[in-house]
């Protein structure tokens, strides 16, 4: 049985060197996708795919409209678009209002996720400096899955992780250090359970 079906990362301010390490240990035969929401510039950040590319052996790619979501795909969040997931695991992009100044918000992934993947999702939300992502690890945790954040002393901007604590029952805090392994041992349980 699978426990983890969807991997998603949310960070802003001070993420990008976590994402680049964290991708450079992970395995290269992962289990589930992992979906990436980044605050991005518009038009400014049109380089990240291939910037985050250059350091796995995993696909990674910008998501496109409609695209069905496949395990050990790395998908990263277009600049100025929600990135939402629909019920039947594909990736919707949306271009309502902004939400906590930013499109793509991390809540709306983390939000539209939580009730496709229920208790088979985990959400890991990195460095930044607004509250974007907590409301997200609330649906999280009330639809049964795993609310994962950044050790706030170890991010760059301590702002994003440290509101989660203080207002979610995260499961994990991890050091940067940690985030890879953790991830590489969640792929180890999803073959083997």
């Amino acid at each position: 049985m699978k426990t983890c079906e969807a991997f998603i990362i949310g960070g802003s301010a001070g993420s990008l060197e976590v994402l680049l390490r964290v991708l450079s240990e992970v395995r290269s035969d992962l289990s589930f996708p992992i979906i990436i929401v980044v605050h991005r510039k518009h038009g400014a950040d049109s380089l990240l795919p291939n910037l985050l590319a250059s350091r796995t052996s995993l696909i990674v790619k910008e998501v496109d409209e409609k695209e069905k979501i496949n395990a050990g795909t790395v998908y990263v969040a277009p600049s100025d678009y929600h990135l939402l997931i629909e019920q039947d695991r594909t990736f919707s992009l949306d271009y309502s209002e902004k939400i906590n100044y930013s499109r793509p918000a991390i809540d709306a992934t983390f939000q539209t996720a939580a009730e496709v993947y229920k208790k088979k999702l985990v959400c890991l939300l990195l460095s930044g400096s607004n509250a974007d992502g907590v409301n997200g690890l609330k649906s999280v945790k009330a639809w049964g899955g795993q609310a994962v954040i950044q050790d706030p002393a170890s991010a760059q901007v301590a702002y994003m992780p440290a509101q989660a604590k203080l207002h979610v029952e995260i499961d994990r805090i991890l050091g940067i250090e940690d985030i890879a392994e953790f991830i590489n041992l969640l792929s180890n349980q999803s073959y083997h359970e």
